[in-house]
């Protein structure tokens, strides 16, 4: 567990980022020839982070010419993103649903606010205390 002033928050916002990223790489591959959607597991995610906040949720990259920029090949992240399975598969192989993901993209976002405006609140909280008001 986090030793933060901020608790569990802090985390779940790290890990709430990571995912908006994961959820809109899907979205921008929803074309994209044999692409298999990806979501992180929250709650394994979420344990881990609050034992180390560097840990990043990137979809795993790899270079396929020297001009393309550096990617995440050195983080791993397969022990929290898990492939999605699609209710209706389509005939190219790619696994994601627009739908779905803008559904959870949105979600995701509404519980990122959330945590913000809490830690926005803790943050107003302590320095009131400090100022002694």
């Amino acid at each position: 567990m986090s030793n933060s002033i901020f608790g569990i928050h802090e985390s779940a916002m790290l890990v709430r980022r990571d995912r908006a990223e994961v959820l809109a790489n899907n979205l921008a591959n929803a074309d994209t020839p044999n692409f298999k959607a990806r979501d992180i597991d929250f709650r394994k995610a979420i344990h881990e982070v609050s034992l180390s906040a560097d840990t990043r949720f990137k979809p795993d990259m790899q270079r396929t010419n020297a001009r393309h920029l550096e990617g995440f090949a050195e983080l791993s992240t397969r022990d929290y993103l898990k492939y999605r399975m699609p209710t209706q598969p389509s005939l190219d192989g790619n696994t994601v649903e627009t739908h779905i993901e803008k559904a959870k993209f949105a979600e995701n976002a509404l519980h990122y606010q959330a945590t913000l405006e809490f830690l926005d609140s803790r943050i107003k909280s302590i320095s009131g205390a400090l100022k002694g008001e």
